[in-house]
């Protein structure tokens, strides 16, 4: 798949500039448009019983956020946009934003974070229903590039498969990757590992297979120590599985890497 059309969420804190910056190195490498959705919690202004929207602080943080956008992708001309959602409840700023981030190649969102004006779930459900890679940020460190040391999430299932090769834009040309497949007592490794990785030799991508067996610690705390073993600048892993593929407990994996995530992963449903 080739990047065209780039989504980053946008909000009135600090952190918004992390993952902007990494957006934007994103679509100059892929000749992208990037598009700069403005979402945050706030109440509508209430003098006796009329209330107003947008509120003063809303617009304040709106026009902020838009000013340093544009600043921030000045070099795009006019490959960037903005769209500011309008709206200031959870549940439609969720509901907008899932689908609107259905229209876009990738989606670009922060871990997240007490304190920060933003629905809790809004990467659950932006993942788990957009139908789009959905690439988190952290909320603490410096991503200025990502896709040199990627970490591959690997189990055999449509999940890992997809994220597998929804990856592929975000990765530099001749990168050292990483497969993990992660199995309990008892599993055998996938039988197909050799296709796999000379699949992605020729996609440019230099990768090792790694299986692993895991009895005392969980599949998640696995992945993240393998992120830091290979100092991984990347991971890419099926979200939510279901049914027979279930890796960690029918969304349980997931929710433990987003909570813990140590670098930028790319979830893919």
């Amino acid at each position: 798949m080739t990047l065209a059309n780039i989504l980053v969420h946008l909000d009135s804190r600090p952190r918004t500039a992390q993952r902007l910056a990494l957006g934007l190195r994103i679509a100059e490498r892929a000749g992208a448009r990037l598009t700069g959705l403005f979402a945050e919690q706030a109440e509508a202004h209430v003098v006796g019983t009329v209330a107003t929207w947008p509120s003063a602080p809303y617009v304040a943080a709106r026009e902020k956020a838009q000013a340093e956008f544009a600043a921030a992708t000045a070099p795009l001309k006019d490959r960037a946009a903005f769209i500011d959602l309008n709206r200031g409840s959870d549940h439609e700023i969720i509901a907008r934003s899932t689908a609107i981030a259905r229209t876009f190649d990738l989606v670009v969102l922060g871990q997240a974070q007490d304190d920060v004006p933003g629905p809790a779930k809004l990467p659950d459900a932006v993942i788990a229903d957009s139908g789009r890679p959905v690439l988190v940020v952290p909320y603490v460190g410096t991503y200025p590039d990502i896709g040199a040391r990627p970490l591959i999430a690997w189990h055999n299932s449509r999940g890992a498969a997809r994220a597998t090769f929804d990856a592929l834009p975000l990765l530099a040309g001749d990168c050292e990757a990483l497969i993990v497949e992660v199995g309990r007592k008892g599993d055998e490794r996938y039988e197909f590992a050799d296709l796999l990785v000379a699949n992605l030799a020729r996609h440019e991508v230099r990768a090792r297979y790694q299986h692993s067996i895991v009895e005392e610690i969980t599949v998640a705390d696995t992945l993240l120590s393998a992120i830091s073993d290979h100092s991984a600048d990347l991971m890419a892993i099926g979200a939510f599985d279901s049914g027979d593929h279930a890796w960690f407990g029918h969304g349980a994996g997931t929710r433990a890497i987003l909570t813990h995530m140590t670098a930028p992963v790319l979830f893919s449903h």
